[in-house]
């Protein structure tokens, strides 16, 4: 038994259950006057270790003394009972002095072009956890299309669904008290880690710890690097903790829940030092509860002793969820005509499992009551999020490869290679193959074969670059990838036919009217047409095929 625990005795079980009914109160009851799940209140009625701050809430509550009831077994020493108060007072003083701070960085955020922050719990859906990172698992392209299929012919691919349990996010930081949790971007990391943070400060979640709510590239630029350790007691003075030495007799006793976001955020220059104090906190105060967000492929080393977990796409009941939160301060039935419109369109509807496009998404259909006929504006707007201003709204700057690698030149490479896989009817694609595809096209860049020289990087850099700063490729097994969703491969397909060269703008049309009555290109050529400035040539082409009469009806 933990020391940390306490466990009742024969007797004083028979003491509680004679003022559980005294108090009019049953087990359940007790647990939410308490605000604390059953699990612990009916283990204390069992006899079995609870912690030893739950236990004394319990007693409290119901009028007992805890040393009454307690097994003699699981009492401290008597030299020890003074310390033991002593630190509950600490924690009992930590925990007030701490909330409103705790409060005040975790419970608003902003939601992208809101004019007004808004309250966490206002909007929050509970996240979903993978026990096993998805990139990591041994599956063939074969396999992957089984999974992904709902069509004959892969007519209709959603490549969100992963055949893997779902864990809620509490239950599995619960679970492991060491916790690295990678995710795409946009998934929700950061709001998770805020969420813990807002629950254990209001003792909804490990209420006998203490929140602390660390956003890495802020200690990383801090002057002078100070150690975790002087960084956390520094945020304790400053909420008026004063107590000599609070921040390492909290983790001493393992009474402290860390919460360090956004090790991906961190500078190249900076990173090998914070990881360095990451292990040798976790090392050095094992018993406490550690918790580090990051996104997937952006860290080649990480601490070898945490659990690593990763975010789960929404599923259709947190979309629900999600969308119904948003919009209840304005209208329940616009969730509902939401929630219709994106069954309607299974595209959109993919999106949607990402939080950042569907917070995007619902930003739309909240200023126009609709999604827009044609959507390449607003698969360009969820791109430009991914792309750039995501990260720039969070003041974020991401290691490049290079700054010559810019914008237009990801988007050139994504548009080469969404253009081949798409024609050659490949969704998922080996990581060689990409990598020999990125190689040939950075070297027919204007700039000449010396560029990779100049980057100092090969082409398996560049892709896990575009994984990790964007999310727009995904490595979905092991050495196997595949664009995010469905529909930003055929866009950026579209986007290499609409930016060609005006010399081979007829030969290419010739070749993408070829697949003119195919199902699956049906897309392609609505957002080609879309965003050409003029697509009368297209038009005309089509109709002069013998297929023009087979275009397949939506």
């Amino acid at each position: 038994m933990s020391k940390r625990s306490l466990q009742t005795s024969a007797e004083g079980i028979k003491k509680a259950q004679a003022a559980l009914i005294r108090n009019s109160l049953t087990q359940q009851a007790l647990a939410e006057e308490l605000n604390i799940s059953r699990q612990p209140v009916s283990k204390f009625f069992q006899g079995k270790p609870v912690d030893r701050y739950i236990f004394v809430t319990i007693c409290e509550k119901l009028g007992l003394q805890w040393e009454e009831i307690a097994s003699s077994c699981s009492l401290p020493d008597l030299d020890n009972a003074a310390s033991t108060f002593q630190i509950e007072s600490l924690v009992q003083t930590a925990r007030e002095k701490i909330h409103d701070s705790i409060h005040r960085r975790c419970g608003i955020i902003r939601l992208l072009d809101q004019e007004k922050p808004t309250r966490l719990d206002s909007i929050y859906t509970e996240i979903n956890i993978l026990e096993r990172v998805t990139g990591r698992r041994r599956l063939s392209i074969a396999e992957l299309l089984q999974t992904c299929c709902h069509q004959e012919n892969c007519e209709r691919i959603d490549l969100s669904q992963i055949d893997q349990e779902r864990v809620p996010g509490l239950e599995a930081v619960e679970r492991y008290n060491k916790l690295l949790i990678w995710g795409k971007p946009g998934s929700g990391k950061t709001t998770f880690l805020k969420w813990v943070a807002i629950q254990c400060n209001i003792g909804q979640f490990l209420g006998n710890a203490i929140p602390i709510f660390i956003t890495l590239k802020d200690f990383a630029q801090t002057r002078g690097q100070p150690s975790l350790l002087d960084y956390m007691t520094r945020q304790f003075e400053e909420c008026g903790v004063v107590e000599p030495q609070a921040v390492l007799t909290l983790l001493n006793q393992g009474r402290s829940l860390l919460l360090l976001d956004g090790l991906d955020e961190v500078r190249q220059a900076d990173l090998d030092w914070v990881l360095q104090e990451i292990r040798a906190l976790s090392t050095r105060f094992c018993a406490n509860y550690i918790v580090i967000t990051c996104r997937i492929a952006a860290l080649e080393s990480t601490p070898c002793d945490f659990t690593e977990v990763e975010v789960a796409d929404f599923d259709d009941q947190q979309i629900a969820h999600f969308a119904g939160k948003w919009f209840q301060a304005q209208d329940k039935l616009k969730a509902e005509r939401f929630m219709q419109k994106l069954h309607r369109n299974q595209t959109l509807g993919e999106l949607a499992a990402n939080p950042l496009l569907l917070t995007l998404l619902c930003l739309v259909f909240e200023e126009t009551g609709d999604f827009p006929t044609h959507c390449s504006q607003l698969y360009q707007e969820g791109l430009d999020l991914l792309l750039k201003k995501w990260d720039a709204k969070r003041g974020v700057e991401r290691h490049q490869v290079d700054k010559r690698l810019s914008r237009q030149h990801k988007e050139d490479l994504l548009s080469q290679i969404a253009w081949t896989t798409f024609e050659g009817g490949e969704y998922f694609f080996k990581q060689s193959a990409i990598e020999s595809r990125i190689c040939h096209h950075i070297h027919t860049l204007p700039e000449g074969s010396t560029f990779f020289e100049t980057l100092q990087v090969d082409s398996e850099d560049i892709l896990k670059s575009i994984e990790a700063q964007h999310g727009l490729l995904v490595e979905r097994a092991r050495g196997i990838y595949s664009f995010s969703h469905i529909i930003f491969q055929k866009y950026f397909a579209a986007r290499k036919i609409v930016t060609s060269s005006p010399s081979h703008a007829e030969e290419i049309f010739k070749n993408l009217v070829c697949h003119m009555s195919e199902k699956r290109w049906r897309e392609v050529f609505l957002l080609v047409v879309e965003m050409l400035p003029n697509p009368d040539d297209l038009l005309q082409l089509m109709r002069e095929h013998p297929n023009f009469a087979k275009i397949p009806d939506e």
